[in-house]
């Protein structure tokens, strides 16, 4: 769809979610927020809540999304999703199409990072399969859900998919990581694979006029994400704390994505620090985003379970 003129944001790395939001009212919006019960997903959810978002919240077990729910405030609806678990997606995806809600924006933010030795489920590598086929799958299945002309999206990657991710782009051939096995590396690949879903994503919705955003949401302390991380790059997120950002500025480039109409009609763009940023130069190949999305559902059609699954509604 034609791109509006992106109008000057007055935002910037040190903004937060509720700046990002000041004075602006939600009432009557549906928001899906996945990884909600803690880090930037947790403050992405209660930011929009407090301006009067319907958040529905989606964690991994449904313990963790009512407690996140509650803790949050607002009107929210908590829904149990595990994203390494394809069948609990599929459910999931049921579930919301159960609330008869249509959708005003989704925010992909949940992910993992850092095994050490591989780690793999369902054929494909862990961190591959969670950050980026986990989310495939729901979104593809929940789409039908936004509203045609103002729907949006907005997929979590990182500056890991141009730092950290392959020369080559995605290893299709690699997608086990049977072959030279390096956790920061198959990381960002994972994250590329969300900011080439997100571009593919832009173009098939663009008929619909639905906006779809890719996001580095920044380097940020204070939340469970370097848990699996070895010691090493602990140290460095400690050494780096004065140049990394707080929860609330790390929420501030997805809740402006997700809820802001200074941004409406911006779509297949990445975005850092609340502003269009260069991403990947495979952002630019639509041979390779077309490509991960055959290859990833080809994935999903020979993923047990799942051959009597809904089919994919994009």
């Amino acid at each position: 769809m034609p791109q509006p003129v992106l109008p000057t944001l007055p935002f910037g790395a040190r903004s937060t979610a509720d700046e990002v939001l000041a004075g602006i009212d939600l009432s009557g919006q549906t928001i899906l927020v996945t990884g909600c019960n803690a880090g930037i997903g947790f403050e992405t959810m209660r930011s929009l809540a407090a301006h009067g978002a319907h958040v529905i919240g989606i964690a991994r077990s449904a313990a963790t999304a009512r407690e996140a729910c509650a803790r949050a405030g607002g009107t929210t609806t908590p829904v149990a999703c595990d994203l390494a678990d394809l069948a609990s997606i599929v459910a999931a995806a049921e579930t919301v199409h159960g609330l008869g809600r249509p959708l005003d924006a989704i925010v992909a933010n949940a992910g993992m990072m850092g095994h050490r030795t591989v780690e793999r489920r369902d054929g494909v590598e862990m961190q591959f399969l969670v950050n980026h086929v986990a989310h495939f799958l729901l979104l593809t299945r929940v789409a039908d859900l936004l509203r045609d002309k103002t729907g949006r999206i907005a997929v979590v990657s990182s500056s890991a998919s141009v730092q950290l991710a392959p020369r080559e782009g995605i290893m299709f051939d690699n997608l086990d990581g049977h072959r030279n096995y390096r956790a920061m590396r198959f990381y960002g690949q994972s994250k590329l694979a969300n900011a080439l879903f997100a571009m593919e994503l832009s173009r098939r919705l663009a008929g619909r006029g639905i906006a779809v955003n890719a996001l580095h949401p920044g380097v940020i302390l204070g939340t469970r994400f370097l848990r699996r991380a070895g010691p090493f790059l602990r140290l460095i997120g400690w050494a780096g704390r004065h140049f990394t950002k707080s929860i609330p500025q790390g929420a501030a480039t997805q809740v402006l994505l997700a809820a802001n109409p200074l941004v409406a009609g911006v779509t297949g763009q990445y975005w850092a620090d609340c502003q269009v940023a260069r991403g990947s130069r495979y952002l630019n190949d639509p041979a390779m985003a077309s490509r991960l999305w055959t290859v990833t559902e080809e994935i999903l059609a020979r993923t047990p379970g799942l051959q009597n699954a809904p089919a994919v509604w994009v």
